[in-house]
């Protein structure tokens, strides 16, 4: 049975991060980090964040909407959301935009942070293919519906999310034929509950839910981790079947790529100093 230790493995790259940019400050940088702090004291809402720097993960829809609504000069870009964390915290930046879910764990691991309340922005989370991969998406629309009309899907993302978290966790049965082939996912490993890493595993939400399809179809299933911004082109080139990774559907991405139907309804919140 896996562990699943969201706290453990959220603390562990908290603390690295911490051990890889807090040392060697300059004094400029000190004086930078108290201006900073003091300007984020003073954001309650969405509108307070006009002329700040605002922390994002590049690639996601955090970063574009915030790009959009307040400029490329506000916002700072990092390849993990974590980082963003970090970077608050060390007084670098004045907010972050990201997925709520993950915001609650960072917040959790992260003394003097917050989160605002209201959403930033509500989105729809999806799986992209090809799109010249039209019947493996039906497949797996198919396969989405049956998953959410028996309860599958609400089972996976409890064990995830809520009162339940930390229990329950998806488990293929013994009698799947995998005579299907693979499946291969191409995923950012650093949006927990979505995905992450224990030890050498890539688990969460995304990854138990791509398990389970992956089971109905009488397939194995292969994850591939990489870059955020990296998941559509390899999707697109055909080097992975689909991408998932707590992904919004946009106009953009659907000029793109397919998206599958929508399985979770998620929204981009705003971290600050308490």
């Amino acid at each position: 049975m896996k562990k699943r230790v969201l706290s453990v493995f959220l603390a562990a790259v908290c603390a690295a991060s911490l051990t890889a940019c807090g040392g060697g400050s300059s004094s400029s940088e000190e004086g930078s980090s108290d201006s900073s702090t003091q300007e984020s004291a003073a954001i309650e809402s969405r509108e307070d964040l006009e002329g700040k720097k605002i922390g994002v993960q590049q690639g996601t829809t955090g970063d574009l909407s915030v790009t959009d609504e307040f400029g490329d000069e506000n916002v700072e870009r990092y390849n993990k959301g974590f980082e963003a964390v970090q970077a608050l915290t060390q007084g670098k930046i004045d907010a972050v935009v990201i997925d709520d879910l993950p915001a609650q764990e960072f917040v959790k691991q992260s003394e003097g942070l917050k989160i605002l309340d209201g959403a930033y922005s509500e989105e729809q989370y999806a799986l992209c293919f090809a799109k010249d991969n039209q019947e493996l998406c039906d497949q797996v629309n198919e396969v989405i519906q049956e998953l959410k009309d028996d309860g599958t899907f609400d089972e996976i993302a409890n064990s995830y999310i809520g009162d339940s978290a930390g229990e329950n966790y998806y488990e293929s049965p013994a009698d799947v034929d995998r005579s299907g082939g693979t499946l291969v996912m191409a995923t950012n490993a650093e949006f927990p509950p979505y995905e992450y890493y224990e030890g050498d595993e890539i688990i969460g939400l995304d990854a138990d839910f791509a398990q389970a399809i992956a089971d109905r179809l009488g397939m194995d299933l292969k994850i591939e981790d990489m870059a955020f911004d990296s998941i559509i082109p390899a999707v697109t080139s055909g080097k992975a079947d689909f991408g998932a990774a707590g992904m919004t559907v946009t106009e953009e991405r659907q000029q793109q790529v397919l998206f599958s139907d929508t399985y979770y309804t998620a929204r981009q919140v705003i971290i600050v100093k308490e």
